[in-house]
């Protein structure tokens, strides 16, 4: 295999005569932080949630920017895209398995839990349907697959992402490489547009044409950032700006029952397309403050605890305290839940499970013979005198063997220290009461 085609320890910049990349993209933490905040601006201020009338006249002023926090989901997509190709290179379909589990489940099964206490025990604003058996299927994550409600309604992205896994596990498995991931970013495009047309509902389901092209854009940008920009990369993410340029109208009419422009999350998405460029270039590497490896890490718990347990809250003291001090104040109480939860519940919780797993995937090779072995070990035989023309081979495949172990130990302490992170008639993000 030649060297190119994986990329280097350094990102592939180091070949191109650039300076290496740093070893730690902290502005990626900071952009999901803010993208987390709008969702929850959105959900405060641009909802009904626990205010009991029109938001228009509880915020008129802040409302007209609120409406918009939604698209920080587009950003999160976006910013998926970018690190799960970047934390999969250079590693197994088992290793992907595990880091994926042990990041997305562990908080969000206590948040689940926690959110349906909440809202069992105040149902004013919400109530869980399907009861305990709804709430036990959500442990799964795969309500939205099976028709069950989510017992907190910015669960409707979560299976999205995993769809987004189960199909990138495919490369995966076959081996990352920049070719494998171009393909991907092809094919996914073509099955989107095609199910858009075709009017097949398990089609749709899985080419998710409204969510894909950030996606597509995020691994396109990766691959920009370990390798270089190329016209063909730059294709790629303008024809996905295109396509979710496109789609914006419709987004925009799921997510408010009145009548807005458009215009200013097309202007959004646009601005998250164009930092992601600026984070692909390079231009953003000497930002090195750790302060935003915490500010990241407060993403998916803050996201996950914060819709129905704040509305409640807000329900609960919006004739006591004024409005703005309550969402400026509930924010801060969610932001350190979130810190609580991820020191204290997420950390623990995904250093066990990851052991578990791992001893588990080491079991299953043990006993699985690997392809063309023979079953029994054989007796040794006489050294064979080795061509010198093989030496330089072996020494190349012993050197990209450690260099690819090199490179998922500092994926995966990338990885460890923050995130990663449909609808029909469900409760989403998009639906201004929730309904």
């Amino acid at each position: 295999m030649r060297f190119a085609s994986r990329g280097d320890l350094d990102g592939g910049l180091a070949a191109a005569g650039r300076k290496p990349a740093a070893p730690r993209l902290y502005v990626l933490d900071g952009l999901r932080i803010v993208a987390a905040l709008m969702v929850v601006f959105f959900h405060y201020v641009a909802l009904r949630g626990g205010w009991g009338e029109d938001p228009e006249r509880v915020f008129p002023n802040l409302w007209k920017f609120a409406q918009y926090g939604w698209t920080g989901v587009e950003v999160f997509f976006l910013i998926s895209g970018f690190v799960i190709c970047m934390s999969t290179w250079g590693r197994s379909l088992g290793d992907f398995f595990v880091s994926r589990v042990t990041r997305v489940y562990p908080a969000y099964w206590v948040a689940i839990f926690l959110t349906a206490a909440v809202v069992s025990l105040w149902p004013q604003v919400r109530q869980i349907n399907g009861g305990f058996e709804g709430v036990l299927t959500n442990l799964t994550m795969l309500q939205s697959g099976l028709g069950v409600w989510d017992v907190d309604g910015v669960y409707w992205t979560l299976f999205i992402e995993l769809k987004f896994y189960v199909m990138f596990a495919v490369v995966v498995a076959t081996g990352v490489t920049y070719r494998k991931c171009v393909l991907f970013c092809a094919v996914w495009t073509v099955v989107a547009l095609a199910s858009v047309q075709a009017d097949i509902k398990v089609l749709d389901q899985w080419a998710m044409p409204l969510y894909q092209p950030y996606f597509v854009a995020g691994i396109a940008f990766y691959l920009m950032y370990r390798y270089r920009p190329t016209a063909l990369l730059w294709g790629i993410t303008a024809m996905s700006l295109l396509l979710a340029e496109h789609h914006i109208t419709k987004r925009v009419a799921d997510n408010t029952t009145h009548n807005i422009p458009a215009w200013p999350a097309r202007v959004i998405v646009f601005v998250a397309f164009v930092l992601m460029a600026l984070i692909a270039c390079g231009v953003f590497n000497r930002i090195q403050w750790r302060w935003l490896s915490t500010a990241g890490a407060l993403t998916y718990p803050l996201y996950l605890l914060h819709q129905y347990i704040g509305m409640t809250v807000i329900y609960g003291l919006r004739d006591r305290v004024p409005r703005h001090l309550l969402v400026a104040g509930l924010v801060l109480v969610m932001l350190c839940a979130a810190w609580l939860m991820h020191k204290f519940v997420e950390k623990p919780l995904s250093t066990k499970l990851r052991k578990v797993l791992r001893a588990s995937l080491d079991e299953m090779r043990q006993h699985t013979p690997r392809k063309g072995a023979p079953a029994k070990a054989a007796a040794p035989a006489a050294a064979a005198p080795v061509a010198p023309s093989a030496v330089p081979e072996q020494h190349a495949g012993r050197e990209e063997a450690r260099e690819g172990a090199a490179v998922a130990q500092r994926l995966r302490a990338y990885e460890t220290g923050t995130y990663e992170q449909p609808a029909g008639d469900k409760v989403i993000v998009g639906r201004p009461d929730g309904v």
